[in-house]
């Protein structure tokens, strides 16, 4: 969504006024007041819906919103538990009602796919009744893992009309929380399969706690194309790419503004209680600052999507038209008619009115109030085209609403009028703020470290990115060791560590992120970059000392030679998800896979990477196996071992079912008790020590975290 009442950087927080989706958390919905006679006069003066339609658009407002959400991955990945959903829960709810409404599942009819979903009730009806409990730990499990994201069905539109490709620089000004920003890094790797993505997706806010929301919000997706950023998008920071003298410039950029949040009344009821003309009249300059630092970032030839959560003309087509008046012929709106065919849209307006705080109509040039915010002239309004804009209203497809806007940068020839953007820099100038343009580094010597005194989220990271030579003592065990090819891009491993040295994690980033990071002087204050790529790991044995880690699988995959890699049947990958540590010989005598076993007892101790074979139209699996010197491990966390069990298996489990290694260890202990209990102090060492050697490394959902190094 648009950002709900945005948060200050001033540390202005009067009456709640300035943070971002405040909620009462007491306030019951059923009992809420869903009236507001300031909130009726001011749409009703607006025009924006006719008269014969106003009943339904309010009823619409008053009511809870539907569930959504859209199921994310590769094509045949999202198909796989799109058919599942289909077959095993849109069929059981067909002709189930709840207080007389249909609960029948139906596709969002402008999602790419049929992958965007609708449940005409409430989340907390699916979550509550038991009939539906089948359906909620489905959605529950798929989305713990990452494969369905719940999001608000107007919400998936702004990333879906910015046409991202793989090669593509996108940068999203106003992230947080991020279910947007998930879907820019979606699009970026939506041809994966085809070709890896040299573009990256760069996540900014000004809010720094949540900044680190984006990093749990988009981690599941394991990028390392993605990177998050804490500034105040009205002064975000000119970047260079190592090696280039050029400041570097947008493809796509996703400028979702702070804004009033007046269009989110079926889920937030404070809109109804707070509703003011002054929230939007008190945020318009912020959101036009927004824009035009966004244009200026944008490359001839991008697009750049504008969009809120309001209704409020003085936040959406006041912006627009204030920029187009800036710009002149650089920049143009793009029609979008003929883009997400299903959706049903209004067009953007040409004429308002502009209330002021009490609520009497004013006219241009009235005292405190901005002329930005007033319609645009006969004259203008003929050249901007603001009927371009898109409005979406909750009665038109039972949503919420929004605003959208879709920008191209042009370069029109023999154009001799002021730049827009020598004109937006003059305005930044003119702040007597010191932008980050013009400032120093603060601390040179670890140039991406940002400087915070409020108190850090628990997994913050603020060690610096310190590269590693590709010939490192450490890096030289894993390349042979796991047979990496010399094309994958070595040179992008680095620690987050102030010694510099692979102490317990690697992480990897991709190339155009270390020209990022690597570039001189660069005024970034970088919250997240890169995915763990080794992480230490206990060997006695010699080999190499270092596991691959699990968010990198996908990235390291093709550049994996055949030295550490093995196949198994379904029936062995059954057993492997519900029994942890078993022998390798009771594998190999049980003759359950004897291809699996012959090959495996090749291999040395250590990180083995499993390959299972489905068949035609299902998508395989890689999977991470550990060798230890008697038994194997499946490093799959439990919530990845309960999803594959329930798509791969059709078995159900519980939120409250152990996992596998939690059962392992409760029998250890068990076994020592029973031993500490009968036998001597030397037989007891000895039965510990072979314990021991049978719990090697476990991918457990802890060890998916972010950590900071020692």
């Amino acid at each position: 969504m648009g950002k709900r009442n945005f948060r200050n950087n001033k540390g202005g927080d009067k009456k709640n006024f300035g943070k971002r989706g405040v909620q009462d958390r007491d306030a019951s919905w059923t009992d809420a007041v869903r009236e507001n006679e300031k909130w009726e006069t001011y749409y009703k003066a607006m025009n924006i819906i006719p008269e014969d339609e106003w009943d339904s658009f309010k009823k619409h407002c008053q009511e809870n919103l539907p569930m959504t959400f859209r199921i994310t991955g590769s094509r045949a990945h999202a198909n796989e538990i799109n058919d599942i959903f289909t077959k095993n829960h849109v069929a059981k709810l067909q002709d189930v009602e709840f207080e007389g409404v249909k609960l029948q599942p139906k596709n969002l009819a402008y999602y790419p796919g049929n992958l965007g979903w609708q449940i005409d009730v409430s989340k907390g009806v699916i979550r509550k009744n038991k009939e539906f409990a089948d359906t909620q730990r489905f959605l529950v499990i798929e989305t713990e893992v990452g494969n369905i994201s719940r999001q608000e069905a107007v919400s998936m539109i702004p990333p879906l009309l910015m046409d991202i490709k793989p090669h593509h620089n996108v940068l999203d000004m106003c992230a947080a929380p991020g279910s947007k920003t998930a879907q820019l890094v979606e699009a970026l790797h939506a041809e994966e399969e085809q070709q890896a993505p040299t573009g990256f997706v760069l996540a900014n806010d000004s809010d720094y706690k949540r900044s680190h929301m984006l990093v749990h919000q988009v981690k599941r997706l394991n990028s390392a194309n993605f990177m998050v950023v804490n500034h105040d998008a009205q002064l975000f920071p000119r970047m260079k790419l190592k090696g280039s003298n050029d400041f570097l410039k947008f493809d796509r950029i996703l400028c979702d503004v702070p804004c009033s949040g007046d269009a989110t009344m079926r889920k937030n009821v404070n809109v109804w209680k707070d509703f003011t003309v002054n929230n939007a009249l008190g945020l318009h300059t912020l959101q036009v600052n927004i824009l035009n630092r966004g244009l200026q970032l944008l490359k001839k030839g991008g697009r750049l999507v504008y969009s809120t959560c309001s209704l409020s003309p003085v936040e959406n087509e006041a912006v627009v038209a204030a920029a187009l008046r800036r710009w002149g012929k650089q920049i143009r709106l793009v029609n979008c008619d003929d883009e997400l065919p299903g959706l049903i849209r209004r067009k953007g307006l040409n004429d308002w009115k502009v209330f002021s705080k009490d609520m009497t109509i004013q006219e241009k040039g009235a005292e405190g109030i901005a002329e930005s915010v007033f319609p645009s002239t006969e004259e203008e309004a003929k050249e901007f085209n603001l009927e371009n804009c898109m409005r979406v209203y909750p009665h038109l497809q039972n949503t919420g609403g929004f605003f959208i806007t879709v920008f191209e940068k042009i370069d029109p020839a023999g154009s001799t009028k002021r730049s827009g953007e020598e004109e937006a820099e003059e305005a930044s100038k003119k702040q007597k703020v010191e932008t980050e343009d013009s400032a120093k580094p603060q601390q040179p010597a670890l140039k991406h470290h940002p400087q915070r005194k409020e108190k850090m989220p628990r997994d913050a990271n603020e060690e610096p990115f310190i590269f590693l030579d590709q010939n490192h003592e450490q890096l030289s065990k894993c390349w042979p060791f796991y047979d990496i090819s010399e094309s994958f891009a070595r040179e992008c491993t680095l620690v987050r560590n102030a010694t510099g040295e692979p102490l317990r994690t690697i992480y990897y980033v991709s190339p155009v992120l270390k020209r990022i990071l690597d570039a001189e002087e660069q005024k970034l204050k970088i919250i997240h970059a890169g995915i763990k790529l080794f992480v230490s790991q206990r060997n006695d044995t010699g080999n190499c000392p270092w596991r691959v880690q699990n968010e990198s699988l996908q990235t390291i995959k093709p550049f994996l030679g055949t030295n550490r890699q093995l196949t198994c049947n379904l029936k062995l990958l059954e057993m492997l998800f519900v029994e942890a540590f078993p022998k390798i010989n009771d594998i190999r005598t049980s003759g359950i896979d004897a291809e699996f076993s012959a090959k495996l007892d090749e291999m040395s101790e250590g990180c083995v990477f499993l390959t299972v074979n489905r068949g035609e139209g299902l998508e395989n699996l890689f999977l991470p196996l550990w060798k230890g010197k008697s038994n194997v491990n499946l490093m799959v966390n439990k919530k990845d071992t309960h999803e594959l069990l329930y798509r791969v298996f059709g078995i159900s489990t519980s939120s409250k079912d152990e996992g596998k290694e939690a059962i392992y260890q409760k029998k250890l202990e068990a076994v020592k008790a029973a031993r500490e209990s009968t036998e001597p102090e030397s037989a007891q060492d000895e039965g510990a020590a072979t314990e021991t050697e049978a719990t090697p490394a476990v991918e457990t959902e802890s060890s998916e975290k972010p950590a900071t190094e020692a």
